[in-house]
């Protein structure tokens, strides 16, 4: 069920333009995507959607690389 969500979310996020945005804003920084997730994971609006949305990406990615 998650990878269905996933494959969605990747898929709207194609179609809107606005694939890699956050990982752009995180090097616009000077942080790592990650670390700019755990520091704006708690902000309101789409910086924090987006935030939160990368964190769950990479969880999965976890899961599913080590089975």
């Amino acid at each position: 069920m998650a990878e269905m969500f996933a494959q969605r979310v990747k898929k709207e996020m194609k179609q809107r333009g606005t694939e890699g945005s956050f990982s752009g804003a995180a090097h616009r920084a000077g942080m790592s995507t990650h670390a700019y997730a755990e520091k704006k994971k708690h902000s309101s609006g789409k910086v924090g959607h987006r935030a939160r949305l990368a964190l769950a990406f990479e969880t999965m990615r976890k899961k599913k690389k080590h089975g």
